[in-house]
C-alpha cells in the first residue's frame, strides 16, 4: 500500500513522461506544418513549458560529462532557379546549388578534454546526417595538432530537400586523432526534430529560416551514439 507521500510521487514521474513525450509529438508535428507554410503557433500553443520538463532536461545534461564546447552554423540554401543562376553569373558552379541543401559550418571548439598525456588533445571533427543507407554523408575536418581550442572554419554541404532534411539526425562528434591505434571519442551533439534543449532549438531555427545563417555554441558531451566507429 502506497503512502500518501510515494503516491504522489509516482503520479509526479508519470506527468513529466507524458509531458515530454508531448512535447515530442507536439515539435515534430510543428516541424511538418513549417515545411508546408502553415503556421504553427497554434500547433505549438499546447506545448508544456514548465518547470517539469525544464528539470527533467536539466538532470539529464546533469547526468553526462561535459568534454567541452563547439560553435556550429547551420543554414538551409533554398533551391536556385535557372533563371536566378544566371542572373548571379552562376555557370557550372552554380549546378551543384540549384536543388538546395543544408550547409553546416564548423566554426571551433573551446576547453575540449585533453585525451593525451601531455593534457592536450589533436582533434578533428567528424559530421554525420543519418539515416545514411549509401553511407556517403560522412565528413571530417582536418586534425588540429596539440590543442584544446581548435579553429576549423570549415563548411560541408549536402544537397537535400527541406522536407526530407527534417526527417534526418544531424550527428556531430569530437575525436581526438591518434597515430597507429583508434581513435578517442572526446564529445558529440545530436539535431533533429527530436532533439533537446539548444540543439533542437538551434535545429528548428535553421529550419524555420531558409536562407539564413544560425550559429550557436553547444556543449559536447560523453555519450556515445550507438552507430559511431572509430575510423
Amino acid at each position: 500500500m502506497l503512502s500518501g507521500a510515494e503516491h504522489q510521487l509516482k503520479l509526479q514521474e508519470a506527468l513529466n513522461t507524458n509531458d515530454l513525450n508531448r512535447f515530442r509529438q507536439i515539435t515534430a508535428k510543428a516541424a511538418v506544418f513549417l515545411l508546408k507554410g502553415q503556421d504553427v503557433k497554434e500547433h505549438m500553443k499546447d506545448v508544456p513549458v514548465c518547470k517539469k520538463n525544464r528539470s527533467w532536461e536539466n538532470e539529464q545534461l546533469h547526468s553526462l560529462e561535459e568534454r567541452g564546447r563547439l560553435l556550429l552554423s547551420l543554414q538551409f540554401l533554398p533551391p536556385i532557379s535557372p533563371d536566378d543562376a544566371d542572373a548571379d553569373g552562376g555557370g557550372g558552379g552554380g549546378e551543384g546549388r540549384r536543388s538546395g541543401g543544408l550547409c553546416v559550418g564548423v566554426k571551433r571548439c573551446a576547453h575540449l578534454a585533453a585525451m593525451d598525456v601531455n593534457g592536450f588533445s589533436d582533434p578533428y571533427v567528424k559530421i554525420y546526417l543519418k539515416p545514411d543507407i549509401q553511407k556517403k554523408s560522412k565528413h571530417k575536418t582536418a586534425v588540429m595538432k596539440k590543442t584544446l581550442n581548435p579553429e576549423f572554419n570549415e563548411e560541408f554541404f549536402y544537397e537535400i530537400s527541406l522536407s526530407e532534411l527534417s526527417k534526418k539526425t544531424l550527428e556531430v562528434t569530437v575525436w581526438d586523432h591518434d597515430l597507429g591505434r583508434s581513435n578517442d571519442f572526446i564529445g558529440g551533439v545530436c539535431f533533429s526534430c527530436r532533439s533537446q534543449g539548444d540543439a533542437l532549438r538551434h535545429w528548428m531555427d535553421c529550419l524555420k529560416n531558409k536562407g539564413r545563417q544560425v550559429e550557436r555554441w553547444h556543449v559536447l558531451t560523453n555519450e556515445l551514439p550507438r552507430t559511431f566507429g572509430h575510423d
